[in-house]
């Protein structure tokens, strides 16, 4: 969330902001209404200020003035309904002040380039070579169910399309990447956690899910919970409502979730195989830090999130994403997509993203140096990575021609030694 005085004071930034993210937010209503809540709160003020200053004359005068102190009591009882009529046209304007400001996405960073597609984004680094075959690469689908890995038709039997089964050494597989990234992550630094996989209102309303993305959320309407997209919601609301000391940041965390998407809008769309799924494991980082120390620790995360891939010998390309592909709550976003051969495209596989203050002032999360007056944390989270699009790639770039999958080195020590995923 952006302060009003931020908004107050750079409506035209805030304005480019929400034409850029393609959000529909009323500034010009949003100032309307805190100008309005300025001069009731001023009101309010001034009178309680007259009624707490003639309450301290009433008793003086009550001895040596009894008329005047009846008619000063009078005054006070008059100041006392301005105040509660004052308080009560006060809280609707607080009220739908309120609701708007979550309407307003984040300000992009200067260093984030225009544009409204992925062809605007700018590529800013990339590591290995996409893999060659001297055959026709097979795409994952078809290796893993040749392999007896992974089994979509009894998925949908269960559920219904865009979810998959895993089996054998495909199920193995799966476990293999979350360990693995986990203990990549707990190397740097991260703490790792296991939190709930439901979370309230006011816990995606400080993330920035609540209310621009209820339509992609599932939600369990009987006990008012949301179904994670993202483990970032719930750790980054493990401080909410908290002030931090500065002596403890930057605080790192590392954690694995299942994730659950609707992903409305897009049937019809890379729906076949795994890219696309309504449920899906992730290993998510969390880090909280000073608004001095932000930019640094974003690029630290960034480098973290590459190391996964590089430690698999996975080719990926980075992207500073551009303004119109940022979420609505960063401000500066990298995305990390790996090259999935049979598909002959990129796929992301990870964003990073810097957060600035903009999460934890919808959290209330903040910190405080010594006895100075406390301030809102910067907050940045990435994916280390998410799990089905690094199978895919997984897939598609280690086959081999009679239809077995090499695994990456770093994987073989989880998978119990073996090199090789065979068919059964």
């Amino acid at each position: 969330m952006l302060s009003l005085e931020f908004i107050r004071e750079n409506p035209d930034l805030v304005r480019a902001a929400c034409t850029e993210k393609n959000s529909p937010a009323d500034i010009d209503r949003i100032l309307e209404l805190d100008e309005r809540r300025r001069g009731a709160l001023s009101a309010v003020e001034s009178a309680k200020a007259e009624r707490n200053a003639g309450s301290k004359q009433v008793g003086r005068l009550m001895r040596e003035d009894r008329e005047a102190a009846e008619k000063l009591k009078e005054r006070m009882k008059e100041l006392g309904e301005d105040v509660r009529r004052l308080e009560s046209e006060l809280a609707p304007v607080q009220e739908e002040l309120d609701g708007l400001l979550l309407t307003v996405p984040n300000v992009p960073d200067a260093e984030s380039p225009a544009g409204s597609g992925d062809g605007d984004n700018v590529e800013v680094g990339s590591w290995g070579e996409k893999p060659s075959f001297d055959y026709e690469p097979r795409p994952h689908w078809e290796v893993g169910e040749s392999l007896g890995i992974l089994d979509f038709k009894r998925a949908v039997k269960i559920s219904g399309s865009g979810f998959v089964s895993f089996r054998g050494q495909g199920a193995r597989l799966q476990r293999a990447l979350i360990s693995y990234m986990l203990d990549c992550a707990r190397e740097n630094g991260y703490t790792e956690v296991a939190v709930p996989f439901l979370v309230n209102q006011d816990a995606a309303t400080g993330t920035g899910q609540l209310p621009k993305f209820e339509e992609e959320m599932y939600r369990l309407k009987a006990d008012d919970f949301f179904l994670i997209p993202t483990a970032e919601v719930p750790v980054t609301n493990l401080h909410r409502e908290e002030i931090l000391q500065a002596a403890q940041l930057p605080i790192g965390y590392c954690c694995y979730s299942a994730c659950f998407r609707r992903e409305a809008g897009s049937y019809g769309k890379e729906t076949r195989g795994m890219v696309r799924v309504h449920q899906f494991d992730k290993v998510e980082l969390v880090k909280f830090t000073t608004p001095e120390n932000s930019g640094v620790e974003h690029q630290a995360m960034l480098a973290d999130a590459e190391g996964v891939l590089r430690g698999l010998g996975l080719h990926y390309r980075t992207v500073l994403v551009c303004r119109g592909e940022q979420t609505f709550a960063n401000s500066k976003q990298y995305d990390i997509e790996i090259w999935a051969p049979a598909m002959g495209k990129y796929l992301e596989i990870s964003s990073v993203s810097n957060f600035t203050d903009f999460q934890a002032r919808r959290a209330n999360i903040r910190f405080r140096e010594g006895k100075a007056r406390p301030q809102f944390v910067h907050t940045i989270n990435g994916s280390g990575t998410a799990l089905p699009r690094l199978y895919v790639a997984l897939l598609e770039s280690c086959q081999q021609a009679d239809g077995s999958v090499v695994l990456p080195e770093a994987l073989r020590p989880y998978m119990g030694g073996a090199e090789l995923i065979e068919p059964e």
